[in-house]
C-alpha cells in the first residue's frame, strides 16, 4: 500500500509538471555547449572536448614558462643579462611542435567542416528562412505551401497561445510561431534576408547550425534532428537595435504530428499550433504518468 501511495503521489506530481516539455536553451552559468540534437552537433561537442586536451596543457606550459622567466631571470637576480642571440634546438622545437599540434587540430576540423557543408542529395524537407529587422519568416514549399512570420513571444500573448509555462517557453527566447520539423528527417534550410534589409545569422546551437542570412543571396545548410522537443537559438549577427529580440525556435515532433500540423497550418496557423501543442503535451503527460506508475 505504501508503494502504491508513493506511486500515486509521484504520478500526480509528474502530471502537474508535465507541461514542461523538453526545451534546450542556454542556462545560467553554462560553460559547455548545449546538448546535441543532431549528428553534426555530436561531432561539434566531441571536437570541442578534444581540443581541450591540447589547450589546457599548452596553457599550463606557457604559464610555467612565464613564472620561470619572471622568477629566475628577474633583474634583481641577473644583474648582467644573457647575450645569447639564438638557440637552434629551441627554435626547431618551437617551430615543429606547433606544426604537429595544428595537424592534430586540422584533420578532425576539416572532417567536421566537410560533413557540415556537404548537402544531402535527397532531403526529406526544405524550408526557406528569411531574416528581417527584427523577425524570422518561414516558407514551406510543396502541395500545401505554408508561410508565416515568427516574432518573440510577448507576455500578454502567452495565455492566448497556450504558452504560459516559462520553463518550456522562456522569456526572450520563446516565439509566437515555431518552425516545425519532423524527427529523424533530413531538413534542407535555405537562408536569406530581405533584399532591402541587413545581414542576419540563423543559429541553432543544439543542431550545430549557424549560417548568415545575406540580402540578395541564398545560403544553404541542413540538419537531422534526432530528439523531439523545443529548441532555441538566436540571431547571431548584429543587425540593429532589436538584434537581441530576434529569437529562433524549432519544434521537433513525430512525422504524423508534423503532417497533421502542415495540413492544418495551410488554412489556420494559430489553430494548427494550438492543436500541435495539445498533442505534444498530451503525449508527454501519458509518458510521464506511465513512468511514475511503473
Amino acid at each position: 500500500m505504501k508503494n502504491k501511495a508513493l506511486g500515486a503521489l509521484a504520478t500526480l506530481f509528474c502530471l502537474g509538471t508535465a507541461s514542461s516539455a523538453f526545451a534546450d536553451k542556454p542556462v545560467d552559468w553554462q560553460i559547455d555547449l548545449q546538448q546535441a540534437a543532431t549528428p553534426i552537433m555530436e561531432e561539434v561537442r566531441w571536437f570541442n572536448h578534444y581540443t581541450l586536451w591540447f589547450i589546457i596543457p599548452i596553457t599550463l606550459l606557457v604559464l610555467g614558462l612565464l613564472l620561470v622567466v619572471m622568477l629566475r631571470f628577474r633583474a634583481s637576480k641577473n644583474q648582467v643579462p644573457s647575450k645569447t642571440s639564438h638557440n637552434t634546438l629551441i627554435e626547431v622545437v618551437w617551430t615543429v611542435a606547433p606544426v604537429i599540434i595544428l595537424l592534430f587540430f586540422a584533420i578532425p576540423s576539416f572532417q567536421l567542416l566537410t560533413n557540415q557543408l556537404t548537402q544531402p542529395e535527397n532531403p526529406d524537407l526544405t524550408v526557406k528562412v528569411i531574416g528581417t529587422q527584427w523577425k524570422w519568416s518561414y516558407e514551406y514549399p510543396g502541395e500545401t505551401p505554408v508561410s508565416f512570420d515568427s516574432l518573440m513571444l510577448e507576455d500578454k500573448d502567452r495565455a492566448a497561445l497556450g504558452k504560459s509555462d516559462p520553463e518550456a517557453y522562456p522569456r526572450l527566447l520563446a516565439v509566437d510561431n515555431e518552425m516545425v520539423v519532423p524527427v529523424n528527417k533530413v531538413v534542407r534550410v535555405i537562408v536569406t534576408a530581405d533584399p532591402t534589409d541587413v545581414i542576419h545569422s540563423f543559429a541553432m546551437q543544439s543542431f550545430g547550425v549557424k549560417v548568415d542570412a545575406v540580402p540578395g543571396r541564398m545560403n544553404e545548410t541542413w540538419f537531422k534532428a534526432e530528439k523531439e522537443g523545443l529548441f532555441y537559438g538566436q540571431c547571431s549577427e548584429l543587425c540593429g537595435k532589436d538584434h537581441a529580440f530576434m529569437p529562433i525556435a524549432i519544434r521537433v515532433v513525430p512525422e504524423d504530428k508534423y503532417k497533421a500540423w502542415l495540413a492544418a497550418a495551410a488554412t489556420d496557423l494559430p489553430g494548427a499550433n494550438k492543436a500541435l501543442i495539445a498533442a505534444v503535451e498530451a503525449d508527454k503527460s501519458v509518458d510521464v504518468a506511465q513512468n511514475a506508475a511503473n
